[in-house]
């Protein structure tokens, strides 16, 4: 499954990388996200609660930052599993701009098996686009 957005914020390119590369920052806009512990650099176990539709469920898993091109790209892996199933995924995030605006766009690809994708197959595409949106929303409440 693959999504593509843009996101635009009133703030300098320095700043959203920094709250990009914020943990605690991570742990608040990640939807769902219950605890959020260091285990390593740039690399946290996460628990999540998450879901499509009435499939809901707990999510164990790691949330790391790779590939750092300081501050134009880098990016995001996520792998959890859950009683639902499990998901795992990427996602490229290409800062550009000057000034006080930068616009942030993201590629992300990801898979989803289980009960969740076998039950909740058409939704999956809507939930994470709004998932997504609804981190990024929160990201730029920070800055």
């Amino acid at each position: 499954m693959k999504i593509d957005a843009t996101y635009t914020f009133q703030a300098d390119r320095a700043r959203v990388w920094a709250r990009l590369l914020d943990p605690e920052a991570l742990r608040t806009c990640i939807p769902g996200c219950e605890s959020l512990v260091a285990a390593g650099a740039d690399r946290w176990t996460a628990r999540l609660s998450v879901g499509a539709g009435p499939i809901r469920g707990m999510y164990t898993g790691t949330v790391a930052i790779v590939d750092q091109r300081e501050p134009g790209a880098l990016t995001l892996e996520v792998e959890g599993r859950g009683t639902p199933g499990f998901v795992k995924g990427s996602a490229v995030i290409t800062l550009t701009g000057e000034g006080t605006i930068t616009q942030v766009t993201v590629a992300a690809d990801g898979q989803v098996g289980g009960t969740v994708a076998a039950v909740g197959q058409r939704m999956l595409a809507g939930v994470a686009r709004t998932l997504m949106n609804q981190f990024f929303e929160c990201l730029g409440k920070g800055l």
